[in-house]
């Protein structure tokens, strides 16, 4: 079993804890199936160029340092860039913090398994980490530069969305009241909402997102998405498979991973979205 990465440095105050959502993440692209999926859809030969794996939402960087600090083992190569992209700025820090020290624990466990001229096969390796950038969803990368998506929106139902930027600033005139400013604590708190506040049925953030996997993915690009039975998932995907721009084969959506069933529902569930070749 691939160890967890260290979190302990996060401001859970302002970042989102890795709960059972992050570990069935973690579970499921370590699976067997999802490892000899992602080797066969990027294998590592000098035709297939390096992929890009995107996190959006990386939260406390749990996921993204998982994949980046075990690319050998996850991908059956090590040349995998990743990025994270998070609305919160503090969740950007917490990231780069995460994957740093997950990627020198695996470099400092290999470093000793070559020194003790192990000869058991067993290898692992770090990716290439290009860093977690402030934006939303996948704006900040260029269209069909994504290889392998990996979201764990908000997908809590309710009443109304946070917003994601700060009020405005205090009014300067004296015709209008002024506008407060937004205290700390108040701050902290829309930030965490960010992470977990879906809107009607938990689902206004990531049906965005579904819209624009066409445009994001590249032509062998997949996804990895987490919905919970409120999501209603199976309607999910269902607009997913009717996505446009998905040539000859269409989109396909299956669930790869759950984390059991409650009242006859699977709570949570990890979906994989490609395109068929």
């Amino acid at each position: 079993m691939l160890p967890t990465p260290c979190t302990s440095h996060v401001p859970y105050t302002r970042v989102y804890e890795p709960a059972e959502d992050s570990f069935l993440l973690l579970d499921t692209l370590s699976s067997k199936s999802e490892t000899d999926f992602l080797a066969s859809r990027f294998p590592p030969v000098s035709s297939s160029p390096p992929p890009l794996t995107l996190e959006i939402g990386p939260g406390s960087g749990v996921v993204l340092a998982f994949l980046t600090a075990h690319a050998q083992t996850l991908f059956s190569r090590r040349d995998i860039l990743t990025l994270g992209i998070d609305v919160n700025g503090f969740a950007c820090s917490a990231t780069a913090a995460t994957v740093a020290k997950a990627v020198a624990t695996t470099e400092q466990q290999q470093a000793r398994h070559q020194q003790q001229n192990h000869a058991d096969g067993k290898d692992d390796g770090a990716g290439i980490f290009l860093g977690a950038v402030q934006g939303d969803l996948a704006g900040a990368v260029r269209p069909g530069a994504v290889d392998v998506l990996v979201f764990n929106p908000p997908y809590v139902p309710t009443a109304e969305m946070p917003a994601v930027l700060p009020p405005p600033a205090p009014a300067s005139t004296t015709t209008m009241p002024p506008q407060e400013e937004e205290t700390a604590f108040e701050r902290d708190s829309r930030l965490l909402a960010l992470s977990y506040a879906g809107g009607r049925d938990g689902m206004e953030t990531t049906a965005r997102l579904i819209e624009a996997l066409p445009e994001v993915l590249s032509d062998r690009g997949c996804a990895y998405l987490l919905l919970c039975a409120q999501n209603k998932p199976e309607q999910v995907k269902e607009r997913i498979r009717a996505l446009p721009g998905g040539g000859a084969g269409g989109w396909r959506a299956e669930t790869v991973g759950t984390s059991g069933k409650q009242a006859g529902w699977e709570k949570l569930q990890i979906v994989r979205i490609w395109r068929d070749s």
